[in-house]
């Protein structure tokens, strides 16, 4: 029996290092990455995000391994419709969820339409994302599409841990905030009421 064909969501370059390592490690999926994150809502911003992920798959085909890339369109224009209404929510609350879901509902319906096996996303390797809800939403698209949800929780095994080294190894860009206009501006908040208090 082959390997599994499987499409790996990914958020960016430095949290699928660690995914992708575990991945091919275990030797049970061939890996292709798509990359749909229409919530990275600054062009300049997606775009250095994107050639990252791209020089990552580079310099591990030049290490002997080949692991595809799927551009996915870039329509930030279709988050800002789906999360009308939830632009107030906490970072990690509603508005979140439904990003997961849009992400990973485009993902499982390309994995269907181009003959793979299964999906999964790199979003669980953070420490900042919700397993739990991140799951339950992947298990759901995979009942309504019939497609496999792995399902993977990779920041167990030190996965995050794991992405900061790779990502130190290979040079990456590593941002501080998901990349939406609303996890951008609380983080400037947060670092204003920060500045405030110092001594």
């Amino acid at each position: 029996m082959g390997k599994k064909k499987l499409l790996l969501h990914s958020c960016c370059g430095p949290c699928s290092t660690a995914v992708i390592e575990r991945l091919l490690g275990d030797g049970e999926c061939g890996v292709s990455v798509f990359y749909y994150n229409p919530n990275i809502t600054d062009p300049q911003e997606y775009a250095h995000r994107k050639s990252e992920q791209i020089r990552l798959l580079e310099e591990l085909r030049r290490q002997g391994t080949e692991v595809a890339f799927i551009d996915a369109d870039y329509d930030p224009q279709n988050f800002f419709e789906a999360v009308k209404g939830l632009e107030n929510e906490p970072e990690g609350g509603a508005r979140c969820a439904v990003c997961f879901e849009m992400r990973l509902r485009r993902t499982a319906i390309y994995a269907a339409e181009h003959g793979f096996d299964c999906f999964d996303t790199t979003l669980t390797v953070s420490p900042y994302k919700n397993y739990d809800v991140i799951s339950s939403i992947g298990r759901r698209i995979s009942e309504e599409t019939g497609i496999e949800y792995l399902s993977g929780n990779y920041k167990k095994k030190d996965g995050y841990r794991r992405s900061v080294e790779l990502s130190k190894k290979y040079g990456l860009y590593r941002q501080h905030f998901c990349g939406c206009a609303f996890s951008l501006r609380d983080a400037q908040k947060k670092a204003a009421s920060a500045a405030e208090v110092q001594p």
